[in-house]
């Protein structure tokens, strides 16, 4: 009887172990997902190298796939955002018809193989930590400083004022800029 309960107990231990095993990310691995570029969707753990080479590692039914920011469309990694744009990985701070993005990663030192010729094509402008005005719409990209901000605003905004306004609020520090695209974005007559 002692050993059919101990015998119990072990198979009731193992049980447990085996289902917190599944639900806890590996070492290293967070909750995520990628996006592909024809819209389909993996699950799984992921884990961030964006700002070390502008790639994630995806880890699914145990295998591990590097996904580079040239090979996917967008990441999410605990509930953080990221869309990818010529290889680099933009933090999603705001999002809509503009998105007001950070950049993640550099992928203008990566390798870019054309037949025997590898060039080095890919990558966007600024540094990581600069941030970004992104029409959805049109697909352009445009990198906003202190010393571009009033030419990126006349150009972004329409004419709608309030978001014009708080844009021009934003001078003192460019990451307020947030503020002025969900006014935006939240307009009525768009």
């Amino acid at each position: 009887m002692k050993i059919l309960k101990l015998l119990a107990g072990l198979i009731l231990s193992l049980v447990v172990l085996q289902a917190t095993a599944q639900t806890e990310a590996p070492k290293g691995f967070s909750k995520g997902k990628v996006v592909l570029p024809d819209n389909s969707i993996v699950t799984g753990y992921i884990k961030d190298n964006i700002r070390k080479d502008a790639s994630v590692i995806m880890l699914t039914d145990g295998k591990e796939k590097k996904y580079n920011g040239s090979d996917i469309a967008a990441a999410e990694i605990d509930a953080t955002g990221y869309i990818c744009i010529k290889g680099d990985f933009f933090k999603e701070v705001c999002s809509g018809e503009l998105s007001f993005l950070q950049k993640s990663s550099d992928a203008s030192s990566k390798p870019t193989n054309i037949g025997n010729d590898v060039l080095f094509i890919s990558g966007t402008e600024g540094r990581p930590g600069d941030y970004f005005i992104y029409e959805n719409k049109s697909r352009q990209l445009k990198l906003v400083s202190k010393k571009n901000l009033n030419a990126v605003v006349a150009n972004t905004f329409g004419g709608y004022a309030p978001a014009i306004e708080k844009a021009k609020a934003a001078q003192a520090d460019i990451a307020q800029l947030k503020d002025a695209v969900a006014s935006y974005n939240s307009r009525s007559e768009k």
